[in-house]
């Protein structure tokens, strides 16, 4: 019996260590991606945007298990008790050489190289005892982490010499405007304030202030519980109003900010130099895959996004004898907050039960 990732990023590699994890051997499963390093893609936007420190908090981590998060790593490591301080306050933030430090341990020790094919999987279709990917392979269980679509670009500026995504290499002008309002926007702000520059922030509304992505109570059983309740149309408003820009509070958001040097604009003025702070474009019809896959077994969708169950299966085409679920940003039908580490895992825990069911019949 064997089961395939398909995505090398990060949430393949959170699948791959949980399937480990469940007892898994390396010869049942297969990764497929385009990068052998799973950190590779992330640490590209990371780079551009100069991030120093994860938004994320000591759960957020690769590993199977919850437990010991970064902070108690860290502890261990400094031989401090500050990591552990902070982290029951909510308040601790790993940095992001200390995350790529454990994601690389990770990868040493589930494995994973043992696994993985350097292959971009095109087509996934649905047969009698499983799914075949690009037709030559066949397996009863696959996991689609396919990352983020593309990055979005807003569309007057397509083409425009001015205009950098947030999330490609750059360096500043001397007068910058920086479209967005979400945390890339943010980091973006300070980024360029420290090189010497005049900003301004374009954006329509104001953001929304939170440590995480998405408000803390949809990280919990009981919030999570909640939202699965919640109808089809209730649901799409809800995912709508949650991709709502937001960025942390504290002063070392806000002080920076407090200089003649930073203003807000709802429009372009004319700036030597754009900076795109727009995210990725959304929806399963923005992935060629996950467009096939709907169109060829034409799967329930609602608005954007794949209808999922509760645990991040496609019910249409899992049963008793084979899974397909979804992980990452595709995901949120299932996990509002599935563009983390945590929705990685809460996919990935899932799809593990699932195979497990399966091995044991």
């Amino acid at each position: 019996m064997r089961v395939a990732i398909v995505g090398g990023g990060l949430a393949g590699l959170c699948a791959y260590a949980t399937l480990r994890h469940g007892g898994l051997e390396p010869d049942e499963i297969v990764v497929f991606g385009d990068r052998a390093d799973p950190t590779e893609a992330w640490v590209a936007r990371a780079r551009a945007i100069r991030q120093q420190r994860m938004r994320s908090e000591s759960d957020g981590h690769v590993a199977a298990t919850s437990f010991p998060g970064l902070a108690v790593r860290t502890a261990l490591r400094r031989r401090s008790p500050a990591p552990l301080a902070l982290s029951v306050c909510n308040r601790y933030r790993p940095t992001v050489d200390e995350f790529l430090e454990h994601a690389a341990r990770v990868r040493a020790r589930s494995g994973w190289d043992e696994s993985f094919v350097q292959r971009r999987i095109q087509h996934v279709r649905a047969v009698e005892d499983g799914f075949e990917l690009d037709g030559r392979n066949r397996f009863a269980h696959v996991l689609l982490a396919l990352g983020h679509p593309g990055l979005a670009r807003p569309p007057e500026l397509e083409g425009d010499p001015r205009a950098v995504h947030a999330y490609e290499p750059h360096e500043y002008a001397d007068e910058v405007e920086v479209v967005g309002a979400g945390m890339a926007a943010a980091t973006e702000w300070l980024n360029a304030l420290a090189a010497g520059a005049s900003v301004v922030s374009v954006r329509r509304r104001e953001p929304e202030r939170r440590p995480l992505n998405l408000p803390r109570p949809l990280f919990t059983r009981r919030g999570l519980a909640a939202f699965h309740r919640t109808d089809r149309d209730a649901r799409v408003g809800l995912l709508r109003s949650y991709s709502a820009p937001s960025y942390p509070p504290g002063r070392g958001w806000d002080e920076p900010l407090r200089t003649p040097r930073f203003r807000v604009a709802a429009e372009l003025n004319g700036a030597p130099q754009v900076i795109c702070a727009t995210g990725f474009r959304h929806g399963f019809a923005e992935d060629e895959v996950l467009r096939r896959l709907a169109e060829d077994h034409e799967l329930e969708t609602a608005d954007r996004w794949l209808v999922l169950a509760p645990d991040s299966t496609v019910p249409a085409l899992t049963d008793e004898t084979r899974t397909l679920s979804l992980a990452g940003v595709q995901a949120q039908w299932a996990y509002p907050a599935a563009d983390t580490l945590a929705g990685a895992k809460y996919a990935a825990r899932g799809f593990l039960r699932r195979v497990q069911r399966c091995r044991t019949r």
